[in-house]
């Protein structure tokens, strides 16, 4: 499959030919939370062709930006991850999914919530100036879907599952549609959740978590 050339001499065009073929910028969302196997990664992109996905994963690797690695014991094969180069991707499609959140809307049929889009959704309207000073542990449990959010002193770790240690406050929602961040944040505003610990700290989630609002 031939990649894309605009021809131009420009940042932009340069960037949209290494990552702007279609399903290239979710590959890439996916092992920014944490490095994959290759079938994990069609677990996750549910409409992906096997061949595309191997395709896109070549070309993101001949680009520098995703490497393999193999996976530690007692695990087995091979893991995708990304490269310090692919890290520098992270701000751009943090800044990408907030003006995105803006216009996604009602669910379409057929679209899914993964742990890895909410975390990514989380990370990317993540306040750090409002969290200077706070250390605490999220977890958020919906049916199938478990995440957690450490801020220590405005930095924030976030990760697929239970938190590693006991969270200051676990969040659990029972959306009546998918587990998404908006019908989280709704649920939490509205205090349609179950709370187990430090339960001032949902005010704090709210506030360093919170919705994008038009411009």
């Amino acid at each position: 499959m031939k990649r894309r050339d605009y021809g131009q001499y420009c940042g932009l065009a340069r960037a949209l030919e290494l990552v702007g073929e279609r399903w290239a910028l979710l590959i890439v969302r996916d092992l920014a939370v944490r490095p994959h196997r290759y079938t994990d990664l069609l677990d996750g992109l549910p409409g992906i062709p096997t061949n595309v996905l191997s395709t896109r994963l070549k070309e993101l690797e001949q680009s520098g930006i995703v490497e393999r690695r193999v996976a530690p014991a007692p695990q087995r094969g091979v893991l995708y991850t990304l490269t310090s180069v692919g890290r520098e991707l992270e701000p751009a499609i943090f800044a990408l999914g907030r003006w995105g959140a803006v216009h996604t809307g009602e669910p379409r049929p057929g679209e899914i919530v993964t742990p890895e889009s909410l975390i990514m959704n989380l990370r990317g309207v993540f306040d750090a100036e409002a969290a200077a000073g706070v250390t605490a542990t999220w977890e958020v449990r919906a049916p199938d879907l478990v995440v957690h959010l450490m801020v220590t002193d405005g930095k924030l770790e976030a990760g697929v599952g239970p938190a590693p240690g006991e969270p200051d406050l676990a969040i659990a929602f029972q959306p009546d549609g998918l587990p998404s961040y908006w019908a989280l944040m709704r649920a939490a505003k509205c205090g349609l959740v179950e709370l187990s610990g430090r339960r001032e700290l949902l005010n704090t989630f709210l506030r360093l978590f919170a919705i994008p609002q038009p411009a």
